[in-house]
């Protein structure tokens, strides 16, 4: 995949998948910095019902790495999502 260079002040916000396919976008670009908890929320605004059918079941890397927003690691919890950095949002994948 192509790296995404998101403009000044922004992050890039990139969606696979489900996440995709409810948002009709591949990537987009958020202003930042945002709290990385509040992430769900931002997307939920953009598009409404997409926690429940989408977001409640994915995982989120910040630059590469997994983070766990619902769980008990203080760093995650804490983290603060940077202009410049690239988020995705990663729906668990089937198999057949």
């Amino acid at each position: 995949m192509a790296s995404h260079w998101p403009p000044p002040g922004h992050f890039a916000l990139l969606y696979f998948a489900a996440a995709s396919e409810f948002t009709r976008r591949s990537v987009e670009n958020i202003p930042a910095p945002i709290h990385a908890t509040g992430l769900f929320g931002v997307i939920e605004q953009r598009y409404p019902g997409i926690t429940d059918k989408v977001l409640s079941s994915c995982a989120v890397t910040v630059n590469l790495q997994y983070v766990d927003l619902d769980g008990d690691d203080a760093a995650d919890k804490d983290l603060i999502i940077q202009e410049g950095d690239e988020v995705a949002i990663i729906p668990p994948v089937s198999s057949g």
